[in-house]
């Protein structure tokens, strides 16, 4: 009979006969498979430099577009907007004030004025405040001759109330008619909003944290440029749609409103992207998707002259879009 031993010693010859195969199987294999990953890992290397060699490149080509785009834009603008004042309202802090100063010094290279900045807070299109500012535009106090919509719908409302002080009816002659001496009185010359108007209706907001001033004074103007960026991440639908109701009573109660985003802002939660998916409202309000670039500062300025004759589109980079309004005539 085979005894304890003779198995004692059959196992561990098995266990020596594995170890030995796995010792043998590695050494045969593991200079092959090592050889194999080193050239992967320099092809990788070389792959990488080549993608930073071609980022270089193409950053060099767009900063040198820019710094073109930069040199020509004030003959491109030129005359674009002579005499016409524009209010630039941003709708979130992810809106640079860089860019903002930029798109002022632009208009003022059209020929126009700015007449003053605001800043919308979270709190203007969250829906939890939506009591608060139906309470607010309903109540005693508001500017006489506003005529607010027959409706309970709070976006609508405050954006009733805003564009008619802050946009020049498009017949009630130059903004600088606000400093007469009936103006400065409250009055309203030539149907013109006055500046006491515009200061108690943005200090009532203020107060309820919805928007900020971010300018020294604020008056009517006869345009608006509405600076986006972004996209909501929570309520777009709803929030996209009171500032939609904003920037559509803006348009219609001066001469005309554009609004001017980055990329992200033209995805489907952004604004631009919410406007453009609108038919009706992509061909009443222009858009431009990259006015973080001087293409996009200047697609902005030229599309508020196109506003003025009733033309709207939409520029920049995104689907269906032109990369740029056609030139004025009139502008060298």
């Amino acid at each position: 009979m085979i005894d304890f031993r003779y198995h004692l010693v059959s196992l561990i010859a098995v266990f020596l006969a594995v170890a030995l195969g796995i010792v043998i199987g590695t050494t045969q294999l593991n200079d092959p498979i090592l050889a194999d990953i080193e050239a992967q890992v320099t092809d990788l290397e070389q792959d990488k430099r080549a993608l930073e060699d071609q980022t270089q490149q193409l950053q060099a080509r767009l900063d040198t577009a820019d710094d073109f785009e930069q040199s020509v834009a004030p003959a491109l603008v030129e005359g674009a907007l002579t005499d016409r004042s524009v209010l630039l309202l941003t709708t979130n802090e992810a809106v640079g004030t860089e860019i903002v100063d930029e798109v002022a010094s632009l208009v003022a290279q059209a020929g126009g004025s700015v007449t003053g900045t605001l800043r919308l807070q979270p709190e203007y299109s969250d829906p939890a405040t939506a009591a608060a500012l139906q309470s607010y535009v309903t109540g005693p106090g508001l500017p006489p001759g506003v005529q607010l919509p027959e409706t309970d719908d709070a976006g609508r409302l405050v954006a009733a109330l805003l564009s008619q002080v802050l946009m020049a009816p498009a017949d009630a002659g130059s903004p600088e008619q606000n400093t007469a001496p009936e103006a400065e009185a409250g009055g309203s010359p030539a149907g013109q909003p006055s500046t006491a108007d515009v200061s108690s209706v943005v200090a009532g907001l203020s107060a309820l944290d919805v928007l900020t001033q971010e300018s020294a004074s604020v008056a009517p103007a006869d345009f608006a440029v509405v600076l986006t960026a972004d996209a909501f991440t929570a309520d777009a639908e709803e929030r996209n749609g009171t500032l939609v109701e904003l920037v559509t009573a803006l348009d219609a109660a001066g001469s005309g409103a554009v609004v001017a985003g980055d990329a992200a802002s033209a995805a489907e939660s952004g604004l631009v992207g919410a406007i453009r998916a609108d038919p009706t409202l992509s061909a009443a309000i222009s858009t431009v998707d990259n006015v973080g670039t001087s293409a996009g500062r200047i697609s902005t300025v030229l599309a508020l002259g196109r506003e003025a004759e009733g033309t709207s589109g939409k520029y920049g980079t995104g689907e269906d879009a032109q990369p740029v309004p056609p030139v004025s005539p009139a502008a060298p």
